[in-house]
């Protein structure tokens, strides 16, 4: 269960709501859900990105939410009431993003809005949710919102920052890779988030970046960027996104050769691809970041386990019913999270309705640490209520024979930084 801190209220209100649920708990499952069902469901708004550069995640964040909501129903929604997830899809374009939040606030009724994960469809987004006093809570990694950029109507709370994670990242790379790196990234927030973090973070380690590759998200073939690595490159970082990630790590491979820098990247790279593709065998002691571990670990959780079973992936994060469709396994645990967090907040505020949504936002606002567990399967959290962010560990994988080893676990404290923005001094 997440941990309130905030007054009295919220305090009385968590009472209240455990007292509630120790008599719900007492009542026969066929009678909870017959009192659930004769509510009104409590809309989520998701937006998802069917189509796009964006199709690959939106696909695997339809289905993790589906299972989050229908766990959550199937032990009595929230505060009694099913939850219903009205998808929309954005089309991975920041201008149809908005249309949807729209969509959402007046055509269905929503009461908030969820999972959206790049970040210029974000950008594009949270302004009309704030118009529309529309709670926002998205699933992307863009420093837009702990930046302040945004409005107190956008929270990010199951998902940690392009910023943070860098930020953790930067130590390992520099005592263990090198010093001297190129960077390679797509040419959009995300993407300059990188550029701009990780650059500050490796200066700050005693290294340096000698050159800013941006590609084009779009792009679909890579080999004419190559040649701007300079020779002297210790560690070649690259992210990439979208449908031709294969492509780009695989032309990356035939462009080095037998001879090549320490690789280090983000698994953005290769999310939606199975690591025994052909082509990919040059990887093999590369190293990855991955907000959660795809392949089964050793000392495997019993939580992660217990994720992997209801969002129907295996060991390897492939799907259980077709081992070729592979999950976006280091993002997607994210809408999980988030939902498990909405309710908790959801009911910590009493909701009922529109006119609560101030009182929801204060609510998760309140919110500090999440133990692990089946509603946090990635790992323990500290969500920081001032910038709308959370914080959590992140994992540096190696690669060995096709196989994603972890090879470290930063700390939450490796992630932290000062705060940019206090959006709970903003009226509503």
């Amino acid at each position: 269960m997440t941990r309130l801190i905030k007054g009295t209220t919220r305090r009385g209100a968590l009472k209240t709501l455990a007292g509630g649920a120790a008599g719900a708990a007492s009542l026969p499952l066929w009678a909870r859900f017959a009192e659930a069902q004769t509510s009104e469901p409590i809309k989520v708004g998701f937006q998802v990105h069917r189509t796009g550069i964006g199709a690959a995640y939106g696909r695997w964040y339809d289905r993790t939410t589906q299972a989050a909501a229908k766990l959550i129903n199937e032990n009595g929604g929230i505060n009694g009431r099913m939850i219903e997830i009205v998808a929309e899809d954005d089309g991975t374009d920041p201008k149809r993003g908005a249309e949807v939040v729209e969509k959402f606030a007046n055509q269905h009724g929503c009461d908030v809005g969820f999972g959206t994960l790049f970040s210029h469809v974000v950008i594009g987004s949270a302004p009309r949710a704030g118009e529309l006093k529309l709670p926002y809570f998205v699933v992307s990694e863009g420093h837009h919102v702990a930046s302040g950029m945004l409005n107190r109507y956008t929270l990010q709370p199951g998902i940690t920052d392009v910023k943070s994670q860098v930020q953790a990242m930067a130590p390992y790379v520099s005592e263990n890779l090198g010093k001297k790196v190129t960077m390679v990234f797509p040419d959009f927030a995300f993407g300059h988030d990188h550029r701009d973090f990780f650059t500050a973070a490796i200066e700050e380690q005693g290294g340096e970046v000698l050159e800013h590759i941006a590609i084009p998200p779009a792009e679909t073939s890579f080999t004419k960027y190559f040649p701007k690595i300079p020779r002297e490159t210790e560690v070649l970082y690259h992210v990439m996104v979208g449908p031709a990630v294969l492509t780009f790590v695989k032309e990356l491979g035939e462009f080095f050769g037998p001879s090549r820098p320490e690789i280090f990247g983000f698994i953005d790279s290769l999310e939606a691809v199975d690591m025994a593709s052909p082509g990919l065998e040059y990887l093999d002691g590369t190293y990855f970041w991955e907000g959660n571990p795809r392949h089964a670990q050793e000392d495997q959780t019993e939580f992660d386990k217990f994720f992997r079973e209801k969002v129907g992936v295996d060991e390897r994060g492939a799907s259980v019913s077709d081992a070729s469709d592979v999950s976006t396994y280091a993002h997607m645990f994210g809408c999980w999270e988030t939902l498990h967090i909405l309710k908790a907040g959801m009911e910590a505020a009493d909701y009922k309705g529109p006119d609560d949504r101030a009182a929801l936002i204060e609510a998760v606002e309140a919110m500090t640490d999440m133990p692990e567990s089946n509603e946090h399967p990635q790992g323990a959290k500290r969500f920081n209520g001032k910038t709308h962010q959370v914080f959590g560990h992140q994992y540096i994988s190696r690669v060995e024979d096709g196989f994603l080893k972890r090879v470290h676990t930063t700390s939450i404290e490796d992630t932290l930084y000062p705060d940019e923005v206090d959006y709970t001094t903003q009226s509503f």
